[in-house]
């Protein structure tokens, strides 16, 4: 009898997909006895990674076709036409920008209420926070020992560019000045396309210069980004009066996503394009594969530094445990994380692992795990400032001391409020570049190798999820599990939806999803 209870509870915590549904690697639970043939699971798992199949499929064409354009010698005015399709999907980005950081910000701020979250939530928001500022650190030193942009290549279809709405010779303290002045914007639709800048003008006069204070080309997101937050945080104080704005704000935000994966259907094409034009433009096409190698690199190695470093020291360091034995408790749920690329996929069997293996409470993993899937983008983070800061060297372009911290805080905000939202990663980027006014043209460079990097990421992402899981069940058994438990059931997430969502697969069945979601919601009425 004790075992047939056992079972029930195996089957109930979340963590292994039903037999008869579809898993999202691409492979079917078949029922014993009917094994699937090798044709229909071949399909199924091309379906299931399909996108993933036509970018790689897209790189590599645009790579013959850069080659072979690059034999007739292409004027300036054919080199333009080659790109035009790849125009085509930068501008496309460029156009989601907005809507996606006002509606996912303003939807995840007013989502999670405070005094729900209690003080372990709180905890757990500050582990979040913390681990995805370090992640960006590590991104931009990273960046700065290997150098993966520093390469001799023919850029001046961007010199033009790259220069303009960067200011030079610019003291620290008005740039630091700036910074605060675009957090807190005059004017909202000013900041859709313009920001705050000092800029000095010579004068012949006794004096050296005159600093002389205008706004600039560009979108100021940092000013967008802080309005977003702190307008959702408002919405939610206002309760039921605030709720009708709170919908409208979450369907905005699930129209912008939907947006979004159609975009990345013709993101493919795109890329295309972008690679051809883009080897037709350099000098020097080995130099380019060579900077792509170690920018790939550089994100690897970052990752691992945080994933096997930085998160078990942490982890280490709290509980006085071996954070080794708890990785490898949770390396199945690792495995699919690579292989999926989508942590809302992977959450029901990392609850399973954290549960059955690490010895975390079913209400701590159902509590945290959502919450992390949504907030905490330790890898998605780590990638950015990496992929940043290349661009910046590709354009021979030195960034200053409050660039880097705009690289920082913009990479956390964006990483914290975009969370969940298909090919989510390249999109922050733009918001990035377009924060310190590099040409978000060369994000085709980025789009070329993120079908790789990504893996990594999701990883990345998931391994904070769980130890973050882990060291909320150490601080709930050193103090008080009782009160801990009482505290976590009374947790209302408005999020949860947004926590299922793919991070930038939008290929994964909305159907599964939708069943992994159900199957959570009952599972955690049940358990609480």
């Amino acid at each position: 009898m004790a075992e047939k209870v056992d079972l029930e509870e195996v089957k109930a915590s979340n963590g292994e997909a039903h037999r008869d549904e579809p898993l999202a690697n691409g492979f079917a639970g078949q029922r014993k006895g009917s094994p699937e043939p090798m044709s229909e699971r071949v399909k199924r798992i091309v379906k299931a990674n399909l996108l993933v199949i036509l970018t790689v499929a897209g790189v590599i064409v645009g790579v013959f076709i850069g080659l072979g354009v690059r034999t007739v010698s292409p004027t300036i005015t054919q080199q333009i036409y080659i790109g035009f399709p790849g125009e085509i999907l930068i501008r496309l980005l460029k156009m989601i920008i907005i809507p996606l950081v006002v509606c996912s910000l303003v939807s995840g701020a007013a989502s999670i209420d405070p005094k729900a979250l209690g003080k372990l939530g709180g905890w757990a928001m500050l582990f979040f926070l913390v681990t995805t500022l370090i992640a960006s650190s590590i991104g931009v030193v990273m960046a700065f020992i290997i150098k993966p942009g520093n390469v001799e290549m023919n850029t001046t279809a961007n010199a033009k560019d790259m220069t303009d709405g960067i200011p030079a010779n610019k003291e620290v303290i008005d740039s630091f000045l700036d910074l605060i002045r675009n957090i807190f914007p005059s004017n909202l639709v000013s900041a859709a396309f313009q920001s705050y800048g000092t800029s000095y003008k010579m004068m012949n006069t006794s004096d050296d210069h005159f600093t002389s204070s205008s706004n600039q080309d560009g979108m100021n997101i940092l000013g967008l980004v802080v309005f977003a937050i702190v307008f959702g945080v408002a919405l939610r104080k206002l309760g039921e009066e605030g709720e009708i704005l709170i919908k409208f704000f979450n369907s905005f935000n699930e129209a912008t996503m939907v947006l979004v994966s159609w975009i990345m259907w013709y993101a493919p094409i795109g890329i295309m394009f972008l690679v051809a034009g883009k080897i037709v433009e350099m000098d020097d096409v080995g130099k380019l594969f060579a900077s792509l190698g170690k920018y790939i690199a550089c994100c690897m190695i970052g990752h691992a530094i945080h994933g096997l470093l930085v998160l078990p020291f942490i982890y280490f360091i709290f509980t006085r445990k071996n954070p080794y034995t708890f990785l490898w408790g949770i390396f199945t749920a690792l495995a699919t994380a690579f292989g999926t690329s989508s942590s809302s996929a992977t959450l029901p069997l990392m609850m399973k692992c954290v549960e059955e293996k690490n010895g975390v409470s079913k209400h701590i993993s159902r509590f945290i795990l959502p919450i992390g899937a949504t907030v905490n983008m330790d890898g998605a983070a780590l990638f950015q400032c990496v992929a940043a800061v290349f661009i910046a060297q590709l354009n021979n372009t030195s960034l200053n001391f409050i660039q880097v911290i705009t690289i920082l805080v913009t990479a956390t905000a964006s990483s914290v409020g975009a969370a969940g939202i298909p090919a989510g990663g390249v999109l922050t980027l733009a918001i990035i570049l377009e924060a310190i006014g590099l040409p978000t043209s060369d994000i085709s460079l980025i789009l070329a190798v993120d079908w790789l990097v990504d893996r990594t990421c999701t990883v990345l992402n998931v391994e904070g999820d769980a130890f973050g899981a882990g060291l909320l069940q150490h601080f709930v058994d050193k103090t008080s599990k009782h009160e801990g438990v009482e505290e976590l059931s009374e947790v209302r997430m408005d999020g949860d939806a947004a926590a299922a969502m793919p991070e930038h697969s939008p290929l994964i069945d909305k159907r599964g999803l939708e069943g992994a979601k159900g199957d959570l919601s009952s599972e955690k009425e049940s358990s609480m």
